[in-house]
């Protein structure tokens, strides 16, 4: 079991508890046990109960019920309160704005069970005859609904890459001499998957039994002797194809490439007198092979440079590949900083030292602390004394950190009307601002448009965070000019922010491009809330390689001195 996993049932068994109105602390365990296990930065289920104790947060119980989960799958506890509900009870809990209380309220007093009671509560006008609901609520869930129909059968790039990972490590465990890796869309790095696409060359026949038995499977939807297909817990279909070594690249060029790339790919061979299919590159006259075990080769044989896989998605990279004009991609090795992350001094769960610590042992160079501001009443956000007082701790922190150097910033609200949350004496008394939207999403497209340019023109501001302030598979974008606001970022020197947290990936790679083709900074920031949370750098790193993004291109791949040159507060 992969910590996502583990995280999943920890979490369905807080909502569970929640949904029942049981004890609040062991809801709040339970919570934080989640929080932690997604988190880690070491597998859970490889650890005894011993070891996961030491772990701040788990306590007896709770490393009891993740070994159990880990051995077996699940837990009799999770089973126990799942059997108090109907099933489809934990479908309500992952819609955007449904949270356990409203499907609890829902259950009891509207028998809401399923989807599609809840669509038909909605639509004839019984919830907002709740207590506490109202038509907003209502309409929102509408809303939800419907996103998630428009969503349907899509994953997280994060859950899809956990999942496919437990699935190749079994399989490599059963087949330890054979080559057995991820394709499809999850090897390009969307932020979204559909199936998990497998490639197992150099394997026996055997392996498809055992990936039928996989311990995950609910149902097999095929079996065959060289492609099988599985639905697994967590709503995957997975699909597993067994190819010889010697079709292995041009295997994993079919399976990989977008479906524009491949047909690009395909007529280019065509044109130079050879025929591309999964088996291999042969020509047409009298069907030699002429590449197959390699990707390189397949490439080089079409007189292109290698394509990395975040590019092959029919937006020039065969063009680039063959002029040898592709890019350098940035990768996690090259960025030095972290500039987003949160303490305990708002809605973080370890503090500025703990942080510290953190981006030493991920081999960061320097870090800013970026707390909330006072109109995150909820996230216990600074006011203007808080700030500075803040600033100054993380200051003489910085003075003794030794080998991270601390910034003290602030993730500033831009309110409503694009004014800030904070004086502008305060801002810009600070080391490094963030400005962010974490309201008023509702805003028309010119009202979100001038807001933010109102935002940017502030001088203290140096980046814009999270700018779309989508979450993938929840929420859509806001509406706004995007290039109106690149426009701005370009002219007033204001970095944008390639948001790393999962479900955000924020901006997206269609837009990091633009962003890099007007002359803007991009950053990569964890929006770290804890001192685990600084592993999703990856993801944010993998959306700046799809976006065609050079270390040249991104800001936190500077020294620390040059960095704080180059921040818009220092270049005037």
């Amino acid at each position: 079991m992969d910590n996502l996993a583990i995280a999943r049932i920890l979490r369905e068994i807080a909502d569970l508890l929640e949904i029942k109105n049981d004890n609040p602390f062991k809801i709040r365990a339970y919570r934080n046990g989640a929080d932690i296990a997604a988190n880690h930065p070491h597998q859970l289920a490889s650890l005894e109960s011993t070891e996961l104790r030491d772990i701040p947060g788990i306590g007896k119980d709770l490393a009891a019920r993740i070994r159990e989960i880990a051995e077996t799958g699940d837990a009799t506890y999770h089973r126990e309160l799942i059997a108090e509900f109907p099933p489809t009870i934990l479908d309500l809990l992952h819609l955007q704005g449904v949270g356990p209380k409203t499907v609890a309220t829902l259950y009891r007093e509207l028998d809401v069970r399923t989807l599609d009671d809840l669509q038909r509560a909605a639509t004839d006008g019984r919830i907002r005859a709740l207590r506490g609901m109202g038509a907003k609520k209502e309409a929102l869930i509408l809303k939800a609904l419907e996103e998630r129909k428009r969503h349907a059968g899509r994953h997280l790039l994060s859950d899809a890459h956990h999942s496919a990972a437990a699935i190749v490590t079994f399989l490599h465990d059963r087949a330890p001499d054979a080559t057995i890796e991820p394709v499809g869309s999850l090897r390009r790095g969307c932020e979204t998957c559909g199936d998990l696409d497998v490639l197992a060359s150099g394997a026996l026949p055997s392996l498809m039994d055992d990936f039928v038995g996989y311990q995950l499977v609910e149902r097999i939807l095929a079996r065959g002797d060289t492609k099988s297909s599985v639905l697994i817990r967590g709503g995957f279909q997975a699909d597993l194809r067994l190819v010889t070594p010697e079709c292995r690249g041009a295997a994993m060029q079919y399976f990989t490439g977008s479906k524009a790339h491949n047909i690009a790919l395909r007529d280019r061979a065509i044109g130079l007198g050879f025929k591309l299919n999964e088996y291999g590159l042969f020509t047409t006259a009298d069907d030699r092979c002429v590449a197959g075990e390699h990707e390189q080769d397949v490439y080089k044989a079409l007189g292109l440079d290698w394509i990395p896989p975040e590019l092959r998605e029919a937006r020039g990279e065969i063009e680039a590949a063959a002029a040898n004009r592709l890019p350098r991609l940035v990768d996690l090795a090259d960025l030095r900083g972290d500039l987003h992350m949160h303490s305990t001094a708002t809605d973080g769960r370890d503090d500025v030292r703990t942080m510290v610590e953190a981006a030493r042992e991920a081999g960061l160079e320097y870090i800013a602390i970026t707390d909330h501001t006072k109109s995150l009443a909820m996230a216990n956000g600074l006011d203007e004394r808080r700030a500075l007082e803040h600033a100054a701790s993380i200051r003489a922190i910085d003075a003794e950190a030794g080998g991270v150097r601390v910034l003290a910033g602030v993730e500033c609200d831009i309110k409503p009307d694009g004014a800030l949350d904070l004086a502008d004496d305060c801002l810009g008394a600070l080391d490094l601002v963030v400005a962010s939207v974490h309201s008023a999403f509702n805003q028309d497209h010119q009202q979100m448009t001038d807001r933010l340019l109102r935002a940017l023109a502030n001088p203290n501001v140096d980046v814009l965070g999270h700018p779309t302030g989508r979450l993938i598979l929840k929420r859509d974008p806001y509406p706004f000019d995007i290039d109106a606001i690149v426009d701005a970022a370009a002219q007033l020197g204001v970095a944008l922010e390639i948001n790393c947290q999962v479900d955000r990936l924020d901006l997206n790679d269609i837009h990091a491009r633009l962003a890099r083709d007007r002359g803007v900074r991009l950053m990569i920031s964890s929006d770290a809330h804890s001192r685990h949370g600084l592993g999703v750098l990856r993801w944010g790193a993998t959306v700046a390689r799809r976006a065609w993004l050079e270390p040249q291109h991104v800001l936190n791949t500077l020294s620390f001195e040059e960095f704080r040159a180059a921040l818009r507060r220092n270049r005037r």
